[in-house]
């Protein structure tokens, strides 16, 4: 189950362009995995989703994750 969980969050990282930057390293995608399961559940990966919900939360982000985010923003 963890495996799977960890596959759509680097799914969700990955398709979440359309428009706002992606992370790029497995390191990055990583960061932000307990942050996107807590604060993001059932948000489905594409256009952008992941990204926004994980920037809409910046202010209960992890460190590690607030960094990626605002490192990846426009």
């Amino acid at each position: 189950m963890r495996w799977a969980t960890g596959a759509v969050l680097i799914s969700a990282l990955l398709l979440c362009g359309s428009g706002t930057a992606m992370a790029q390293t497995m390191a990055e995608k990583l960061a932000c995995k307990a942050d996107f399961q807590k604060l993001c559940p059932g948000v489905k990966p594409g256009d952008g989703r992941p990204f926004a919900c994980l920037a809409e939360h910046k202010d209960k982000l992890s460190p590690s994750c607030a960094k990626v985010i605002a490192a990846h923003k426009k």
